[in-house]
């Protein structure tokens, strides 16, 4: 009997279906600079830019800090090399709402969050002979400062904030009573990096992977053709890698848009460190089920054996110890990066997890037909439309590129993503893209695969390859779109669709085989792909299979 786990089916696919439908134009939470937000004065029109703060002690250098430049105040230099390097000076009170005491000339200001307007900070910082002014957040993240509408401002130093940690840091140096000097400049930041080549190889390697699964893990084999394999090695047909399939139905996945807009308003009104929490934990429990799922069907396609030797262990019953210890290794796996979630290298972690998920997800749910594919891959193409180019126009914001930059999560970043450090990134930032963008093209993908399979049609003149390359053209437009619009954030489904479905109907139609794909699995003469590959009676949706 395999390991039962807390990633149930179907609840654990439609979840993880909803927060990939959620997420899926995380593509773009990469810009160096927002716009000042409409209404402010004109006082008050800078762009809210990312700033690197270089850090000498005692004349040796340190690592740089980072910060955002408020909408108001001078503007920096782009290049380091353009800028000046000033002493660091606690302003007396320590928020800056009144005039200070300590000595500020020729100084950069530092200033703690609160008490009074930002402007105020500003007007004291400047009064008091202050280069320019460092508001420290009192949250592990920084803040948009603005100064509303607020007119006959004269600031003319620059104003900067940072996090709370990066506050702390400083205020330790100056405590040990050691020369804290400061660099302020804004470089820009490449819209597009090298390392997208990288995370295009990583979403089309799991769609491809994702489908042919069932073929390197040897599931693609008939029952007949793995019970002579395992009897000649004196083996017995184990539960162990065996999962029951859930079909998406057309109604299914109306209600899987409905309830996905639903949560990501959730998200965007009540966005908190506590709820980023709530779903770290949810996708651990995903990726150890994912990991756990992967690595005992590789194994076990290898050595047959191996889950012969069974073991009965309490609240959990019987189970075979090789699932049991790759249970352990996975638990441990995913322990370890959530300590470590923030270091510069837990990106490996997290996109080892992630992909194990999303091919465990894309063997458990499978489209019928390309009726039903239609009706879900649309249904996401216009809500990603709608929550990125449209919801500015209710909520004066777009949706899910908020969500996306996590600017109320204090600090924490939502994990259900793929995530590689930029390369000629001065603010050492990631790419990123949503599993949405992945599972959704993907479980067309992998339709196309066993639809393939079912009628042994050639790699030609089948679909799986076309739909594939139409994928990796379409994320390729993705990025087009993501550089032409200077960084602004993409609904990646924007272009998916049309590349994969689009690819789908228009090769069906050609090929006179619209009809067989539209009502694939009704019709009782075809025969179909099972969950492991056999080519037996179809899967319809009216049989005793669960949808989901």
């Amino acid at each position: 009997m395999a390991v039962s786990s807390a990633f149930h089916v179907p609840f654990g696919v439609g979840f993880v279906l909803l927060l990939g439908l959620v997420l899926s134009s995380a593509v773009a939470a990469n810009e160096v600079s927002r716009p000042a937000p409409n209404g402010e004065s004109d006082a008050c029109r800078n762009d809210f830019r990312l700033v690197k703060m270089k850090l000498w002690v005692n004349g040796v250098e340190k690592r740089s800090l980072a910060g955002l430049s408020a909408d108001f105040g001078s503007i920096l230099p782009s290049q380091a090399s353009e800028g000046h390097r000033f002493s660091a000076a606690f302003t007396k009170p320590l928020n800056s709402c009144s005039a200070s005491s300590s000595k500020l000339t020729g100084s950069i200001a530092l200033a703690t969050r609160g008490d009074c307007a930002f402007t105020t900070k500003a007007e004291v910082a400047q009064a008091g002979g202050a280069v320019g002014l460092l508001v420290i957040n009192d949250e592990d993240d920084v803040v948009q400062m603005g100064c509303g509408n607020e007119t006959g401002l004269n600031i003319s130093i620059p104003v900067v904030t940072t996090s709370k940690s990066g506050g702390e840091e400083l205020k330790n140096f100056m405590n040990e009573g050691l020369k804290v000097e400061l660099l302020l400049y804004s470089p820009d930041r490449p819209i597009l990096d090298y390392s997208v080549i990288f995370l295009w190889l990583m979403a089309v390697g799991s769609v491809v992977s994702a489908s042919l699964w069932p073929e390197i893990t040897g599931l693609g084999r008939s029952t007949e053709e793995r019970n002579n394999v395992l009897e000649s090695e004196f083996c017995s047909l184990s539960d162990d890698g065996e999962k029951e399939i859930f079909h998406i139905s057309a109604k299914s996945a109306i209600v899987f848009v409905i309830v996905a807009s639903s949560f990501l308003l959730l998200l965007y009104f009540f966005m908190s460190p506590w709820f980023v929490w709530l779903l770290i934990v949810l996708f651990c429990i995903g990726g150890i089920e994912g990991m756990h799922s992967c690595i005992v069907s590789l194994v076990l396609s290898k050595y047959k054996c191996c889950a012969q030797r069974k073991v009965n262990l309490p609240l959990i019953g019987e189970i075979s110890v090789l699932s049991f210890v790759v249970l352990l290794a996975c638990l441990i796996f995913t322990v370890v990066w959530a300590a470590n979630r923030k270091a510069s290298y837990s990106w490996v972690g997290q996109d080892i997890l992630g992909i194990c998920l999303m091919i465990t997800v894309l063997q458990l749910a499978q489209l019928p037909n390309i009726k039903v594919s239609t009706v879900l891959l649309c249904c996401a193409f216009a809500y990603d439309i709608f929550w990125v180019f449209l919801s500015p126009l209710i909520f004066h914001d777009s949706v899910m590129i908020a969500i996306a930059q996590g600017d109320k999560s204090g600090g924490e970043s939502i994990p259900m993503l793929l995530r590689i450090p930029r390369i000629a990134d001065p603010y050492y930032g990631y790419d990123m893209i949503g599993f949405g963008d992945i599972i959704f093209p993907g479980l067309l993908v992998s339709f196309a695969y066993r639809f393939d399979k079912a009628n042994r049609k050639s790699i030609l003149s089948g679909y799986f390859i076309w739909l594939a390359i139409g994928y990796g053209v379409g994320l390729l437009f993705t990025y087009l779109g993501l550089y032409l619009m200077n960084g602004h954030g993409q609904p990646a489904l924007l272009y998916l669709v049309p590349c994969t479905l689009g690819t789908c109907i228009i090769l069906g139609l050609i090929r006179g085989e619209m009809k067989q794909l539209w009502s694939y699995g009704h019709n009782s003469r075809q025969v179909s792909a099972t969950p492991h590959g056999e080519l037996d009676a179809p899967l319809s949706l009216d049989s005793d299979h669960t949808q989901v």
